[in-house]
This record gives C-alpha cells, sequence and structure tokens, in this order.
C-alpha cells in the first residue's frame, strides 16, 4: 500500500518515492493514557497515505519504537520505517547491535532507513562500514544521516560508499531558517532529498501573529501554514508528530495547500531569513 494519490512523494536516489508528510515518533510511549490514541493516529496515518514512520532508539530509550512495532503487527509492509542510531553507539560492532535491537523492538526483520542521529566521535567510516554490512545483509534497506551541517557534509563525501546517502534529517522551520544560507544551496541538484523535522518548532509557532494572520486569511490552521510552508519546496520530506488523529487529519489536509507568492512575503517579513552562516540548530 503506498501513498494516496494526494500525498505527494519525492525520490530517493535510489528511485524509490516516499511521502513527502511523514509521521513522528519523539515524545511518545511516555505517558500510558495516551498510548490508545498515538497508536490510532498512526494507524490513520496509514490510511491517509502518510505511509513515512520517524522514530529513533533513543525516543524513551526504545519505547517509541516498541509502541510503532506493536502498533504495525499485521502491518508492517504498509509502512516505510525510519529509526536512527546514537552517534555513541554508531561504531562497527555497536551499530549493528543497535540495529539488531531496533529490529527487535519494531518487530521486523527490515529497517527502510536507518540514520545517524548526530555526528559524534566516531569516526564516520566505521559507521558507513557497519551501514554497508547491514545492507548486504538486507537489515537496513537505505541509510542516511541526521543533523549533518555542511562540514558534516563535506567529511562524509571523503569516506568511501558515502554517495549511497539517502537523506540528512535537519531541523527547519519558518524560525530556524539558517540552512537557508550555507547547507540548502550546496545541497540542491544533488538528487538527495533533505529531511526536516520540527516543522512547527514543537507547537511554539502556532501563537505567532503572522502566521495567525495568514491561516484566517485562508480558512485554515496556523500548523497547516507552517507545514505548507515547509513542503513548499519540492525536494523536501517533513515529519510531523501528532498523538490525536484530529491533527494527523488537520497535518494531511495541509498538503492541498500552496502558499501564494504575497503570503510567502508576508511571513518572510515577519520571520526573516538568515543573512549570514548559523550554526546548525538541534532540538
Amino acid at each position: 500500500m503506498g501513498p494516496t494519490p494526494d500525498v505527494r512523494t519525492v525520490q530517493l536516489p535510489s528511485g524509490e518515492p516516499v511521502p513527502v508528510l511523514g509521521q513522528g515518533t519523539w515524545g511518545w510511549a511516555q505517558d500510558p493514557t495516551r498510548r490508545a490514541s498515538e497508536k490510532e493516529s498512526l494507524l490513520l496515518g496509514l490510511e491517509l497515505g502518510l505511509t513515512l514512520v520517524d522514530t529513533a532508539e533513543m525516543y524513551g530509550q526504545g519505547a517509541a519504537e516498541e509502541l510503532v512495532g506493536e502498533t504495525l503487527v499485521g502491518r508492517r509492509d504498509e509502512a516505510f520505517l525510519v529509526t536512527k542510531v546514537l552517534p555513541y553507539n554508531a561504531s562497527r560492532a555497536d551499530t549493528v547491535n543497535a540495529c539488531e535491537r531496533s529490529l527487535k523492538r519494531l518487530r521486523t526483520d527490515r529497517i527502510d532507513l536507518f540514520l545517524l542521529h548526530w555526528r559524534g566521535s566516531v569516526p564516520l567510516e566505521e559507521t558507513i562500514a557497519a551501514f554497508e554490512e547491514l545492507l548486504r545483509a538486507g537489515k537496513i534497506r537505505h541509510w542516511g544521516v541526521s543533523n549533518f551541517d555542511p562540514a558534516d557534509l563535506r567529511d562524509l563525501a571523503e569516506v568511501p560508499g558515502a554517495d549511497a546517502m539517502a537523506t540528512n534529517q535537519v531541523l527547519y522551520n519558518l524560525t530556524r531558517r539558517g540552512i537557508e544560507y550555507d547547507l540548502l544551496p550546496g545541497w540542491e541538484g544533488s538528487g538527495v532529498p533533505f529531511t526536516v523535522y520540527s516543522p512547527v518548532e514543537q507547537g511554539r509557532l502556532l501563537t505567532a501573529p503572522a502566521l495567525e494572520t495568514v491561516a484566517e486569511r485562508r480558512g485554515v490552521t496556523p500548523a497547516q501554514i507552517a507545514l505548507a510552508w515547509v513542503l513548499r519546496r519540492s525536494d523536501v520530506i517533513a515529519v510531523l508528530r501528532a498523538g490525536r488523529t484530529e491533527h494527523v487529519r488537520e497535518n494531511h489536509a495541509a498538503l492541498a495547500l500552496t502558499l501564494t507568492d504575497d503570503e510567502l512575503a508576508d511571513l518572510d517579513q515577519a520571520f526573516p531569513p538568515a543573512r549570514g552562516p548559523v550554526p546548525l540548530e538541534m532540538l
């Protein structure tokens, strides 16, 4: 089961299409009273074509992966699963072991996209060698990185096998525009999409007056405007957490929004682009 017709896709370097909007799981499995709602939201997202599901071994020390695995029993083939290895687990042997633990928690025999969560002290050559070993074993299907700045990407490019990188997942939203100055210009034309997380700044953006004004004029929510702004780019996969079904439907509906030039100009005025290099931000 692929994305529904109204969910746009972007191609990974392998040519495989993935939906431009995925479901995030940061903060999930922390409150037992929300567990049923989180599972229901994940399943609704699948039905709506938001089949990319993003998690990490760090989230709840594996608890989010366990929730995803439990939810996808009998429906694993409908999802494109993304998870991440922590940098202190990123040596060759430890990466393989971390992947095995994630597979067990996710109740699956393969991870669709395995990311290095951020760069640590382990040489990139070791992590990439582990990724290649996992690819050969069929335990992962693609690999990528997360929170890599331009210097990190230049270092990565020197590593044999680096051209297999499928994505770089970074923080990007109206209040975090630093990547537009250096990271994105150097990325364009590479054929590698980038994944963005926290497109609504963990909810903090939603009360911004400029966003509320644009949303009110369009008869939509501030979250939908913020999401449409990120998705205006054709090389973006956005990952957004929604713990309730109404938020899943709201996020899905944002895919139908196209912002006008005037609206984009209003948002630029309220949230100015970076005018110089900004260290890569993380949440």
